[in-house]
């Protein structure tokens, strides 16, 4: 299975085909426009299934399904942190729960990146397991950035996951310290020099006994179209 988070920077509708390159199974496509306003065709199939949150029709999170995954929201998707998204991913006997991420909320007075996956990671205490669990997408966040001061901060959050036995594939396939990243995800307006690793994929002990590759998208081809590049994580089957 190939899973690949990418913040496209808007009109995925024009840049799909670079993504859909790579044959994922599913996509999570922060700043991804409404899929009415995408016409699918040769360069950019329909999808098995797709889900899409937001307010901005042009600027939202999208989630796309091939190769006979199904998406389904669960019941108790809390609106209030609507970029947040926790859904079901069913094909045959294989099952797991997903949460496709896109840490933006400015209606949030509380903070409106790290800190709504710190709110939505207590709100779904118990879907997230050291099984059959994937938490992946642009968190709008690093270690770097830690507030001692503010409770759900990026460490906070990395190690209430790791406490629930979820781990980041990156930093397990690549040996990496959080803060310390050599592969950045986002070159801010796509300056080299200025680079971050903001996007993440955490998975469960499961996935990741069964980990085969993590790639990270390389800035000279990806920054023509967008300020982050993608990761793409495959596992064995």
């Amino acid at each position: 299975m190939k899973i690949i988070t990418w913040n496209c920077n808007m009109a995925f509708r024009k840049k799909a085909k670079l993504i859909l390159s790579h044959q994922p199974d599913i996509l999570v496509i922060p700043e991804c426009e409404h899929p009415d306003k995408i016409n699918f065709d040769i360069d950019f199939p329909k999808p098995k299934s797709m889900l899409w949150f937001g307010k901005n029709q042009n600027k939202g999170l999208g989630i796309f399904s091939y190769n006979d995954f199904e998406l389904t929201v669960l019941d108790n998707h809390n609106e209030n942190l609507r970029m947040i998204a926790p859904i079901r991913v069913n094909k045959g006997d294989i099952g797991f729960n997903l949460f496709a991420i896109w840490a933006n909320n400015p209606e949030d007075k509380d903070g409106q990146y790290v800190e709504q996956v710190w709110k939505a990671i207590h709100h779904y205490d118990f879907l997230i397991s050291q099984t059959n669990t994937i938490l992946i997408g642009d968190f709008n966040s690093n270690t770097i950035w830690d507030n001692p001061r503010r409770i759900g901060n990026h460490s906070a959050v990395v190690k209430r996951l790791e406490d629930k036995g979820i781990y980041s594939v990156y930093h397990s396939h690549y040996k990496q310290i959080q803060g310390l990243e050599a592969h950045p995800t986002l070159y801010l307006y796509r300056h080299q020099d200025k680079r971050y690793h903001l996007d993440y994929c955490f998975v469960s002990e499961d996935f990741l006994q069964n980990l085969q590759a993590v790639e990270i998208g390389e800035y000279e081809y990806w920054t023509k179209y967008s300020d982050h590049v993608p990761i793409i994580v495959t596992f064995k089957s």
